[in-house]
């Protein structure tokens, strides 16, 4: 029989925003909850039910994998063995053994409940408990934090509300009784909120406050041990010091991501360190290993599993994406055609929803045109990005096309197009 992947169980780890690893380590952890030995699944386990090699879960797994998720085997897309398989167990049939892994998991809300009550002295000791049912609440919110950047950008606001999810989040590491796993994954929540205030900062351009995430980010990864968001951090930390000119650290911090395990397990983290890399070596003269990079980048993307879950912090990483990263290391290289090419490679494959990087990139699109000679061209795909009179505009956009102004006047300091250009651009 043909496999066919497992998309109901794939869907669910996406949403959820839990990895091979993590489904693995949860499924372990159920089964000791209800047969005091440590299951044995493993990331392969889960591969092999992700791609349809294993469509019904010795019993064991499965029922540790419906207390995880909450939900019956064929709703997660596995099918029975047989024509005639056992009915899935009742609730009923494990009352004590699922309540007590959904306490475990999700008991936060009544632990705090109980110790606002008036308690003995033994009570009023005991820690509220912190289990997956924060970290996914936590995950829920970075994700929303996520989906407001790709609209809005990085601003005063998405800082703010990282700031106070930062907070939440180290508040539950200090102050609430949790296992190890869940600790680690707290770390890793909070470093990603970290870095999404980094982000705000540098997309505002106050790099000072962004240095000051960038160190607090680095700490709390490494202290996650989670390699994914340690890979987010180091790039990150690549970005910074490139917008700073710190061009020697920033091919360093593109090495660091490098060296974690996502670069080396899966192609798109590959793809990406690549990628950031070339931006680097580009920004600092050196041509040949931008070059390389970028052939390294797009070979590893065609080799990467793009079905594959992984965090929310890699959506944006598409083949637009990287057809716009390419376009900017052209366009630092002097390469202001195969810059052009690429920036319309990128806006042609952007959703409509990504306004922010639909903005960006026509503006890096104009420079290109720009470095051309095209002065009519660019200035006319620069003035589509220009925000309407009356609105503030924050963000890379505005000094992407202050630079624009500069590199025109520079270019055509007399001419009547550059005139008619700055009268309209003096609207920012």
């Amino acid at each position: 029989m043909a496999r066919s992947r497992n998309q109901s169980l794939a869907d669910w780890m996406n949403h959820h925003q839990v990895t091979a690893v993590e489904l693995a380590e949860l499924v372990n952890d159920a089964m000791e909850q209800f047969t005091g030995r440590r299951g044995a699944v493993s990331e392969r386990t889960v591969f092999r039910w992700l791609s349809g090699e294993n469509r019904w879960p010795q019993d064991r797994q499965r029922l540790a994998l419906e207390n995880v998720t909450g939900c019956p085997a064929n709703r997660l897309g596995f099918v029975p063995r047989g024509r005639r398989p056992a009915p899935a167990p009742a609730p009923q049939e494990v009352p004590v053994h699922r309540r007590a892994f959904i306490t475990a998991a999700t008991g936060t809300a009544f632990a705090v409940t109980a110790l606002n009550v008036a308690a003995t002295p033994q009570r009023a000791a005991a820690r509220p408990t912190v289990g997956l049912g924060d970290v996914q609440r936590l995950r829920a919110r970075l994700t929303e934090l996520y989906e407001q950047d790709d609209k809005k950008g990085g601003d005063a606001d998405l800082e703010e509300q990282a700031n106070i999810e930062i907070r939440r989040t180290l508040g539950l590491q200090q102050n609430g009784s949790a296992t190890g796993r869940v600790r680690s994954r707290l770390y890793a929540l909070a470093a990603a909120f970290t870095a999404t205030a980094l982000w705000a900062a540098v997309d505002s351009g106050r790099l000072a406050d962004a240095q000051r995430y960038m160190e607090q980010a680095v700490t709390l990864a490494g202290l996650s041990g989670d390699g994914q968001v340690q890979h987010q951090t180091w790039r990150y930390a690549a970005m910074l010091a490139d917008q700073r000119g710190r061009h020697a650290d920033a091919i360093a911090a593109a090495e660091a991501a490098m060296l974690t395990a996502p670069h080396r397990r899966d192609p798109l983290y590959t793809s990406l360190s690549h990628a950031r890399l070339a931006l680097a070596a580009a920004s600092a003269g050196d041509r040949s290993r931008a070059l390389r990079a970028l052939d390294r980048a797009a070979s590893a993307y065609d080799r990467a599993d793009l079905a594959q879950p992984r965090p929310v912090s890699m959506g944006f990483y598409t083949h637009g994406e990287l057809h716009g990263l390419t376009g900017i290391t052209h366009y630092r290289l002097g390469r202001a055609e195969e810059a052009e090419f690429h920036a319309h490679q990128c806006l042609a494959a952007l959703s409509t929803d990504q306004r922010r990087n639909g903005a960006y990139y026509t503006a890096q699109a104009a420079l290109a045109q720009l470095g051309q000679g095209d002065l009519e061209q660019a200035t006319a795909t620069a003035i589509t990005v220009i925000p309407p009179p009356g609105t503030v505009s924050t963000g890379r956009v505005p000094r992407l096309l202050g630079t624009f102004t500069s590199a025109l006047n520079m270019k055509a300091p007399g001419a009547a197009i550059t005139r008619q250009w700055n009268e309209r651009a003096r609207a920012l």
